[in-house]
């Protein structure tokens, strides 16, 4: 498909866009109406994607057990609700603060990669709609859409973090840091969990290439999806716009696995934390010892993370190891927590086991897929409306409440140790109750 754009076909095809987009997008539309869940919005996405693209978005690494343990090990914590709290709709406070600043949610949409892959209007979509919920918006080094034209369009009201990768060039990690610095992010969060690039079976069985080269599956693939291929066709060509926006994100593959700095270690850090001079984030910490090294190093807050199992198979839940992380920085120290959020309760849940803030990637990601802005702000009121249920029925107020009663509210299932240990029944004390004896007993005697 690239020869569409290298010849100015694209341009052709957007004359016939207002006539033709409503058309193709019109069963998009009417399904993502119907969703009621995140679940929901996944089916949605994978029916207006194009498979290779979708099964990007989709997949995790290898046999993808980590990407399933992380969403299935919310489950394993049980909810220990209050009754008769008093809570209603009016007075339940689901603000926060993030990065220092004052949200209206303690969720976000975590920064992810090549958003225009899904939908057209890529970044620019997912912070508009974050916007619009009063929400923070992560900004990936490897998105679609430039630092700089996100911190145009995003408003100053509301904070935005920058995730910066691991590069071997100073050069490159020092000018997006000053293009952060000059546009208003608030933060930035330095992944250290993707030195090396994870394996995505799925991918390869896909036959993934940015864009779809021009097997017959491929060409199958798009006949099959006609609102994703008609976004694709008749719109520029996407790069990877941090990086180099005027280089077709194909041609950026080589560059990234260069650029890629796998030595990268603490004294590494330390620079970036020096250069940077504000709020940092670690991205990536799953272990108690590497999050106290890391505010060591001058990150300000720790954000435990697997990158969505899409790295090392069989890595931790992060719900699993973010107790332990609480408890080795103290109370004091903002955490942030992503991976496997598909729910509210997930949310309600990593809030009460010591978050401050929850990421979700996929969850708005499967959103931005199947109904671009309209889509991304579905997801957000999904799991808006299921933090509130799940706050109200636990019976905590606020977010605060949350944190604080957290340990009562959520503990790990383990039936294998009930009764408790020390448990013991109180039974009260009961007169007998005199019973007549029965006509039976008596013909029996």
């Amino acid at each position: 498909m690239a020869f569409i754009h290298k010849l100015g076909l694209n341009k052709f095809f957007r004359l016939f866009n207002p006539i033709v987009e409503p058309i193709v997008n019109a069963p998009a539309k009417a399904r993502l109406a119907k969703c009621c869940n995140t679940w929901d919005l996944r089916k949605a996405a994978e029916k207006r994607t194009h498979q290779m693209c979708f099964g990007y978005l989709d997949s995790g690494a290898d046999d993808e057990i980590a990407i399933g343990r992380s969403r299935s090990q919310f489950s394993e914590y049980e909810c220990h609700y209050r009754v008769l709290a008093g809570n209603s709709p009016e007075t339940l406070d689901m603000s926060t603060t993030i990065f220092g600043r004052d949200v209206r949610l303690p969720f976000f949409c975590c920064p992810t990669a090549g958003h225009r892959m899904f939908h057209n209007m890529g970044e620019k979509a997912t912070a508009a709609a974050a916007a619009e919920k009063g929400i923070l918006f992560g900004l990936s080094s490897l998105a679609t859409t430039s630092v700089e034209d996100i911190g145009k369009i995003f408003p100053k009201s509301l904070p935005k973090v920058f995730q910066l990768y691991l590069w071997k060039d100073k050069g490159l990690n020092r000018a997006l840091l000053q293009q952060a610095r000059e546009y208003g992010y608030d933060a930035v969060a330095l992944t250290a969990d993707f030195t090396w690039f994870g394996k995505r079976e799925r991918d390869i069985r896909n036959g993934f290439s940015v864009p779809p080269n021009y097997s017959f599956a491929q060409i199958y693939g798009a006949v099959k999806r006609p609102a994703w291929t008609w976004d694709l066709l008749c719109n520029d060509v996407y790069t990877y716009a941090n990086i180099d926006k005027d280089v077709p994100a194909e041609s950026m593959a080589a560059f990234i696995n260069k650029q890629l700095c796998p030595d990268f270690n603490w004294q590494d850090a330390e620079w970036l934390a020096n250069e940077w001079g504000g709020e940092l984030a670690l991205k990536g910490v799953v272990r108690q010892d590497d999050a106290v090294k890391a505010l060591d190093h001058g990150f300000t807050s720790l954000w435990v993370s697997n990158h969505g199992g899409r790295q090392l198979e069989t890595s931790v839940p992060t719900i699993d190891a973010l107790p332990g992380i609480r408890q080795a920085v103290g109370p004091d120290v903002e955490i942030i927590l992503d991976g496997g959020v598909m729910r509210g309760t997930d949310i309600a849940k990593a809030i009460a086991m010591g978050a401050d803030a929850v990421g979700c990637g996929k969850a708005y990601l499967y959103g931005l897929a199947a109904g671009g802005k309209p889509g991304v702000v579905k997801a957000i009121d999904i799991l808006e409306d299921e933090l509130e249920r799940a706050m109200g029925l636990l019976g905590a107020a606020s977010v605060q409440e949350l944190k604080e009663r957290g340990p009562e509210l959520i503990r790990r299932r383990n039936t294998a140790q009930w009764p408790p240990e020390g448990f013991e029944y109180s039974l009260p004390s009961r007169k007998p109750v005199h019973q007549p004896e029965s006509k039976f007993a008596a013909n029996a005697t």
